[in-house]
């Protein structure tokens, strides 16, 4: 049976079923993911480690730790997603996320239970890792491959738009729980958006049970072409990606840095308000749930390299304007910096990337490509709250370090980025071909707008 014939045994709009479900399930996800590091820069210290100066750099450390579990999920969700199917791995991945988050919410605290208290909520963000590890590559993946040809961009960005929404999501719940006086927010407060997941997960769970496996891998299955150790393959045949797609993943420290560090730093040292900082984080993303699909179409027209460096480029400048802006405590300024850093240059990149990272890989071991890539990257943004405050060291006036730190990490993406292929107008059916292979040759069965073809069905033999 050829994908066209695959395709069409499935609705026609299947395409906006997947970034419909990719939206909603990564808002949903990631609004579990991202309540914790703002209960992490407000209240954990407080709650579940021993009074002390170093409190607040240990639960800093918790939301590093779920960004060392996140390779590990990659590891496991890319092997499962590989070989089993993108839509039972996404439902896994939410299951064990909302599950995770909402037990945080129900833990005693160091004064109830001692140590025990810490090392419970590490284990759970350990599992939220996990479960983040082969979220929003799986996600991006399915969206991919279900997708017409030359509006890849546009479908996969709603992915990162969800994300972004879940961290408007998350920031919301908190502005009115921040605001709460202070013995009620430690004494029961801070647990209602983490008990409020169990109703997340079921409405996440219901919606991604409508998607459907895209036909390139229905195809992959048919012909017994699924690789039977996905790891294995990748760094045999593919490992020169997953260095350049790795390091083109350094940019994402600009995300925690802002929505966790900056977060604690602005209340903390310079002294502005915790609902003002919520505020000015919550209008920032919400700016970049608006201009992900923009820049998705944008790149869909002049290519990835094009909008990916130049969101880059603009991190590395607005960094040092907003964190000066911050410094200063001047608060219409850190909302205008805020939207521009986040709602449009970091949307610059981070919009991309969903289409862009996994269109370098092919499809037998693009969820593993993705996923491993990405969390790899991802491991110093997970720990960059933790350098930050280290490097800070208390001093508001000290922020230059901090700006330089995540200035270089977008250099290095973008250096990346320069050496690698451009994608935009390669065929889906070609996607992770070597060009150097004059054997690999699109199948006629595929059209243009199929969503489904991809290297596989031209017989790579990777």
């Amino acid at each position: 049976m050829s994908v066209q014939t695959l395709a069409s045994k499935r609705p026609r709009n299947n395409a906006k079923i997947a970034a419909v479900s990719g939206f909603v399930g990564s808002a949903l996800e990631y609004y579990d993911f991202f309540i914790f590091g703002s209960a992490a820069a407000l209240i954990f210290g407080k709650l579940f480690f021993a009074p002390g100066p170093s409190s607040m750099l240990l639960s800093f450390a918790t939301v590093g730790v779920a960004y060392i579990a996140r390779p590990l999920g990659a590891v496991i969700c890319g092997h499962l997603g590989d070989k089993f199917g993108r839509k039972k791995v996404l439902l896994l991945t939410l299951l064990l996320m909302g599950t995770s988050t909402f037990l945080i919410g129900c833990l005693p605290t160091y004064s109830q239970i001692g140590m025990a208290a810490p090392i419970l909520i590490v284990a759970l963000r350990l599992l939220q890792g996990l479960s983040a590890g082969g979220e929003s590559p799986g996600s991006s993946s399915l969206t991919l491959e279900h997708a017409p040809e030359r509006k890849r961009a546009f479908y996969t960005s709603w992915t990162m738009s969800g994300i972004m929404f879940g961290i408007v999501l998350s920031t919301l719940v908190f502005i009115p729980v921040a605001s709460m006086p202070e013995d009620q927010l430690l004494a029961w407060g801070w647990r209602i958006p983490f008990l409020a997941s169990a109703v997340v997960t079921v409405i996440a769970f219901v919606l991604r049970r409508l998607l459907e496996e895209p036909p390139v891998f229905a195809e992959v299955k048919e012909h017994d072409e699924v690789v039977k150790i996905p790891l294995v393959t990748l760094f045999r045949h593919h490992w020169v990606t997953v260095i350049r797609v790795t390091a083109m993943s350094l940019f994402t420290i600009i995300n925690t840095i802002i929505n966790v560090f900056a977060l604690s730093y602005a209340t903390s040292v310079v002294g502005v308000e915790k609902g003002v900082m919520l505020t000015v984080i919550a209008v920032a993303n919400l700016a970049a749930v608006g201009m992900g699909p923009l820049a998705g179409i944008l790149s869909d027209r002049i290519g990835r390299k094009p909008v990916f460096v130049s969101g880059l480029v603009l991190q590395i400048g607005m960094i040092y304007v907003f964190f000066a802006a911050l410094s200063a405590a001047n608060v219409p300024l850190i909302f205008l910096t805020g939207i521009l850093l986040i709602g449009v240059a970091y949307t610059g990149s981070n919009s991309i990337y969903p289409a862009y990272f996994p269109e370098q890989f092919p499809v037998k071991v693009r969820y593993s490509g993705m996923a491993i890539s990405l969390m790899f990257g991802l491991l110093l943004a997970g720990f960059a709250p933790v350098i930050s405050e280290l490097l800070i060291g208390g001093n508001k006036a000290n922020w230059v370090p901090v700006a330089t730190f995540a200035a270089v990490a977008c250099f290095i993406s973008a250096i990346a980025a320069l050496t690698g292929p451009e994608t935009f107008k390669t065929p889906t059916a070609m996607l992770g071909v070597k060009k150097s292979d004059a054997r690999f040759r699109a199948p006629s069965s595929v059209t243009p707008d199929s969503a489904g073809a991809d290297a596989t069905a031209v017989k790579v033999q990777a």
